[in-house]
């Protein structure tokens, strides 16, 4: 039985031979990126080698690559140190280290960002993606494409409790927005307790925001309102299943939300946009005893009513990817075609134009909204 065992895995190895070297784009200064040639990592215990297949651009990586934040290597921002950038991927297991048996060669996965230090107390307590090393992989802590290397290259290294098993017949595009699906996940299942039958409005019809419409439905939010700028996501919000779009160019977005809960308001707001004056509407939309989730980023500092906030006892909470394992939980709901992810995924590339599929998403140029680069171009 053992050398049967040990021929099928010698089997498998053969099925995916891995090179010495790989193709890899690195951040050099601020906005540049540069293709250069890597050694293949070699994963260590606990580890596995992942040949990347498709990956997505996340606005994150564009804040990277401008502000360095929240990337950090050793401490230090991730410019001029060889780094490679990139979260949003999914690929095939080519390699194991030492004792991995929880994953086998060939095993198709997506994978979550953080791995976490494993000895601080966020990571004891459950809270890796707030791990009070992040940034030192010294000390035992990885977040790909934040601290250290991610998924714009040929091949990354991955820790077994960074992945979660994908069907054969999901699409790799569609694998890629686990992560996507995984931290909405994360905004409202666990750190906002969503109970079915509850009321969530989404600001801002973006990757995340889209998603969590499609998360909140799944989870059993009644009634779920999208509120944003674009009717053609907000009707991607309609194919996901959200029960009312507001665009707020046409009607304010606080009213509506009034007028839509008979003046009760939601129980929760999932707050997408990084507007400036966001975090007091959602203020507004939520009944008292309400929760904000913030998963995007303003630009600058934003003055805030407080007083508001206090008075009728509204919790307001920011989150960072996707922990307590979200990622497994979206991948299920994906897996089971709870929704359909796809419906975001707009264009797609090969890996020797990750610049251009950047600036896509950036610039939103076609109107770009999930942008794939994919490596069986």
């Amino acid at each position: 039985m053992a050398s049967t065992s040990i021929g099928t895995a010698t089997q498998r190895r053969n099925e995916y031979p891995v090179p010495s070297t790989m193709r890899a784009w690195v951040l050099g200064g601020p906005e540049e990126l540069s293709m250069v040639e890597k050694q293949v990592p070699k994963p260590g215990p606990a580890e596995v080698l992942v040949r990347v297949d498709a990956i997505a651009v996340c606005a994150t990586d564009i804040e990277i690559m401008k502000h360095g934040l929240p990337a950090m290597v050793e401490g230090e921002l991730p410019f001029n140190k060889n780094f490679t950038i990139g979260h949003e991927y999914m690929g095939t297991i080519v390699g194991l280290g030492p004792s991995v048996d929880e994953f086998h060669i060939g095993d198709r996965i997506a994978v979550e960002v953080h791995a976490g230090c494993g000895r601080c107390p966020r990571c004891r307590g459950g809270m890796y993606t707030s791990c009070l090393n992040y940034g030192f992989p010294s000390k035992g802590h990885r977040a790909n494409g934040f601290t250290t290397d991610g998924g714009f290259a040929e091949y990354s290294i991955n820790n077994v409790n960074t992945m979660v098993h994908i069907p054969d017949e999901m699409p790799d595009a569609e694998a890629t927005l686990i992560v996507t699906a995984g931290t909405a996940m994360y905004g409202l299942d666990v750190m906002g307790g969503l109970i079915a039958g509850e009321g969530v409005v989404v600001t801002g019809p973006g990757p995340i925001g889209l998603m969590g419409v499609a998360v909140a439905k799944a989870l059993g939010a009644v009634p779920v309102i999208l509120t944003g700028t674009r009717d053609r996501r907000l009707e991607m919000g309609r194919k996901l299943g959200v029960d009312v779009v507001v665009n707020v160019r046409n009607e304010d977005a606080v009213a509506a939300v009034t007028r839509l809960t008979g003046g009760k308001g939601v129980q929760y707001v999932l707050e997408c946009s990084g507007a400036p004056n966001a975090l007091d509407e959602a203020a507004r939309m939520v009944n008292r005893g309400g929760r904000i989730c913030l998963a995007a980023f303003p630009g600058d500092p934003v003055p805030v009513d407080l007083a508001y906030l206090v008075r009728n006892n509204i919790y307001v909470y920011g989150i960072r990817g996707e922990g307590r394992s979200a990622t497994h939980r979206a991948a299920a709901l994906m897996a089971q075609k709870r929704f359909d992810a796809k419906i975001i995924h707009t264009h797609t590339f090969p890996l020797d134009e990750v610049p251009t599929a950047i600036r896509y998403a950036r610039d939103r140029v076609d109107d770009a909204i999930k942008v794939v680069v994919s490596m069986r171009w």
